[in-house]
């Protein structure tokens, strides 16, 4: 699923994964050795790539995506893209929509971990590990690329396509991994960029539930989670993985955007025991609520009933994390990156 955007086609068993190359969660393009004829940012878009048989410019047809010119010397084209959140990638989709007599034979797929915000150039000469290696691809296609091998986080990956041609979307689907800096004081547990994750919901007609753990404000209802209108019995429900167990103390239902459409009540509880962690509530159209929570025991998973469906915009649910749950991302996440950088990162940035 994609947070903001439309849906990749893929095994069932990615579907819940977020794209974290997407500039929907954050992502960008560093750099890329050309793009004569389409823009490289158009790879991150979140929405799917359109194509106008009428649009004609200077240098040509304009194309929804990444074009590089037809190479006249050895060598291979390829894109830097800096990922939202470190993470481990599971696959890689090269969709090449639109692109018939000019796609790429071929694409590789490299990943690297830096911490920090390295530059171009520094990128360009980092150690770089293959994630997927050269594959043909098929031109108007979604072409899905599994990644195999040790997992390892990454926080950056290069595209490389062979000779030359067009990309229209990259998208990159992976796991984030809590990074432990980050999980102070309150912080959002649910939130694709902490390290939550949809694990399954009653119905998704009109749009991702992933959307809903993504940062910022939602700007048309598509960017939220929509069902169908429900005309039998029952409720639509969504359950979301935090990243980590907490002691939780809010939750906030965002029906931003939703006016004629959202739920009437919601109910929060968690996905594991059943305990009611927010009794049924009304909701208003259009509006960031912001609930306090049951105190209980730490809660791993939460499971949002909304009555009878809609749609919600965004969902956070903060809460404190003890030290040794702390502790223990600490010692997966640093045991993912590569020993140097994990021995960049100074102990007091894992305890305060």
């Amino acid at each position: 699923m994609n947070a903001g955007g439309d849906e990749v086609r893929v095994d069932e068993s990615l579907r819940s994964l977020p794209d974290v190359a997407g500039r929907a969660l954050g992502g960008s393009v560093v750099w890329c050795n050309d793009e004569f004829f389409a823009d490289v940012h158009a790879l991150i878009t979140a929405a799917p790539p359109t194509h106008d048989l009428s649009a004609y410019a200077a240098r040509g047809k304009v194309y929804d995506g990444w074009e590089t010119r037809r190479r006249r010397t050895p060598g291979d084209d390829e894109a830097i893209v800096r990922l939202a959140a470190p993470a481990l990638v599971r696959s890689v989709v090269v969709d090449t929509a639109f692109f018939r007599g000019n796609f790429p034979e071929a694409a590789a797929i490299d990943g690297v971990a830096l911490l920090g915000h390295p530059g171009a150039d520094q990128l360009r000469n980092a150690a770089w590990q293959p994630l997927v290696d050269w594959t043909p691809l098929q031109g108007d296609a979604l072409n899905v690329l599994p990644v195999d091998g040790p997992e390892r986080l990454v926080t950056h990956v290069r595209l490389r396509i062979r000779p030359d041609g067009g990309v229209a979307r990259l998208r990159v689907l992976g796991e984030v991994v809590s990074d432990p800096r980050w999980l102070g004081g309150r912080p959002d547990l649910a939130a694709t960029l902490t390290g939550g994750r949809v694990l399954d919901c009653s119905n998704m007609f009109y749009s991702s539930p992933a959307n809903v753990l993504a940062p910022g404000r939602a700007t048309v209802m598509s960017d939220g989670w929509e069902t169908a209108r429900r005309r039998g019995p029952g409720n639509d429900w969504l359950e979301v993985a935090l990243a980590v167990p907490g002691l939780l103390h809010d939750v906030v239902v965002d029906t931003t955007r939703f006016v004629g459409n959202a739920p009437g009540w919601a109910r929060l509880s968690d996905a594991g025991t059943g305990r009611e962690l927010l009794p049924r509530t009304a909701l208003v159209p259009d509006t960031v609520h912001r609930f306090r929570l049951l105190p209980g025991e730490p809660v791993s998973a939460v499971r949002l009933d909304i009555y009878p469906d809609g749609g919600v915009s965004r969902f956070h649910v903060h809460g404190e994390v003890a030290p040794e749950v702390r502790a223990a991302a600490a010692d997966r996440w640093l045991s993912l990156l590569p020993p140097d950088e994990a021995a960049r990162v100074h102990p007091d940035e894992l305890r305060g």
